[in-house]
């Protein structure tokens, strides 16, 4: 949907993913949205570059997130934000409710 105003649509998947999300990796982007590497690691790399994202290391992986000190940052989010309620609603769902740590043994 933003990929008009975004230029790419790598860009606007790594955009919505990490506003979803708050952190990521390329990998687990590319993973989630079954796309290819290194579009989304150009990606990570020109929007770090340019400042809308800042990234650390943990281990070998470098995580991602959005630069809190970018100027545009709550108009930026806002647009992102919006974006994602135009997603139907299974993949919102999806790429909203996220779980790191596994259930409980004998959850349902």
């Amino acid at each position: 949907m933003l990929e008009a105003i975004l230029s790419s649509r790598s860009r606007e998947i790594v955009l919505q993913f990490l506003a979803a999300r708050k952190e990521g990796y390329a990998y687990e982007i590319s993973k989630y949205y079954s796309t290819s590497l290194s579009p989304i690691q150009n990606q990570l790399e020109n929007l770090e570059n340019g400042g809308v994202l800042i990234s650390k290391l943990a281990g070998k992986t470098r995580i991602y997130c959005l630069n809190p000190r970018y100027p545009f940052i709550r108009e930026l989010t806002a647009l992102i934000e919006k974006s994602i309620t135009f997603l139907p609603d299974e993949d919102r769902v999806k790429l909203l409710i996220y779980r790191k740590r596994p259930r409980r043994k004998g959850k349902p």
